[in-house]
C-alpha cells in the first residue's frame, strides 16, 4: 500500500466514499423503487447497486492492489480467496429490509480485514448522516454530522438487568431462549450494523444473534466495536474471525461490550 494512503488518510478516504455511497442510497431512498429477490430470498433495490458500484470502482481506485469482495459480488471462488492477506470487505446497503420498509435504519459498511481480523471499519447511516469508524489500535469514534467533531467512543461495563440490541426483522425461538439464559434484560430494536453500534458507544450491553449474517453484515462493526473495547465472539467462546472457510456464513455469535465477562459460559448455563 502507497505510504501516503496508510493511517488516517486512508481512513479519512474510506469515509469519504462511504459518505458518496450514502447519498447515493439516498437519491434511491426519496422515490419510488423496485424490490427484487435473489436466489436466497433476500430483497434487492437499486440503491444496493448503485452503493456497490461507487464504493467498488471506489476502493479500486484509491488501493488497487487490494481485492475487494462485496455482497453483490460475491462469486470470487475460495482458492482465490484463501490467498488474500488483505482485502476490502463490503456490505454496499446493510439492512436492505429496512431500507424497504423506509425506517432508516440501514447502514453503508466498508472494511479491511487483514490475516482474519478487521482492522478498519467504517459504518455510515445515509437517513441521518450519522457515521462509525475505527482503526485497530487507534480507537473508535462516531460523526453524528459531517461537519462535527468526532467524539471517542468507548464501551460501558455490563449494567442489570441488562439492555440487549436486538433485530427489527430477524428472530426465532433459539435466540429467545438464550436470551433468556442471559437473565432480566431490556431489548432495544434496531435494524442492520446499528445494533454493534449501540453496544460500541455504551448504549447497550450486547448483541446475540442466533441465526446467519454474512461476513460482509459484521466486518466493519466488529471493528468499531473492538476499537471501542467490546469483543465479538461464537457462542462457543472463540473470536469472530474472517475469510478461514469456503462459506462466508457467521457462526452465530455474541457482540458485547464488557468483554471481561465470560458469555459463553452465561449463555451455555
Amino acid at each position: 500500500m502507497n505510504d501516503s494512503l496508510r493511517g488516517d488518510a486512508l481512513t479519512a478516504s474510506v469515509i469519504d466514499i462511504a459518505r458518496r455511497a450514502g447519498d447515493a442510497i439516498l437519491g434511491v431512498y426519496k422515490r419510488d423503487f423496485d424490490v427484487e429477490q435473489k436466489a436466497d430470498d433476500s430483497p434487492l433495490t437499486e440503491a444496493d447497486l448503485a452503493s456497490h458500484r461507487i464504493i467498488v470502482d471506489s476502493l479500486r481506485a484509491l488501493t488497487p492492489e487490494i481485492p475487494v469482495l462485496s455482497e453483490e459480488s460475491v462469486d470470487i471462488a475460495w482458492e482465490t480467496r484463501r490467498g488474500w492477506e488483505r482485502y476490502w470487505l463490503v456490505d454496499p446497503l446493510d439492512g436492505t429490509r429496512e431500507f424497504v420498509k423506509r425506517n432508516g435504519e440501514f447502514t453503508v459498511n466498508i472494511a479491511l480485514i487483514e490475516g482474519d481480523r478487521s482492522v478498519l471499519g467504517v459504518v455510515q447511516t445515509p437517513v441521518t448522516g450519522d457515521l462509525y469508524y475505527a482503526r485497530h489500535g487507534h480507537g473508535a469514534f462516531r460523526q453524528e454530522r459531517p461537519d462535527e467533531e468526532p467524539q471517542r467512543l468507548q464501551t460501558r461495563q455490563a449494567a442489570a438487568p441488562l439492555t440487549i440490541a436486538g433485530s427489527r426483522s430477524h428472530g426465532s425461538a433459539r435466540q429467545r431462549e438464550l436470551l433468556t439464559r442471559l437473565g432480566e434484560h431490556e431489548l432495544i430494536a434496531r435494524g442492520s450494523s446499528l445494533k454493534f453500534c449501540l453496544v460500541a458507544r455504551g448504549e447497550a450491553d450486547l448483541y446475540l444473534r442466533a441465526g446467519p449474517t454474512s461476513e460482509w453484515d459484521t466486518a466493519a462493526a466488529h471493528c468499531v466495536l473492538e476499537a471501542a473495547g467490546g469483543d465479538v465472539r461464537t457462542l462457543d467462546g472463540e473470536p469472530l474471525r474472517y475469510n478461514r472457510k469456503d462459506s462466508l456464513l457467521n457462526p452465530e455469535f455474541i457482540a458485547v461490550g464488557d468483554a471481561d465477562i465470560d458469555w459463553a459460559a452465561r449463555l451455555a448455563s
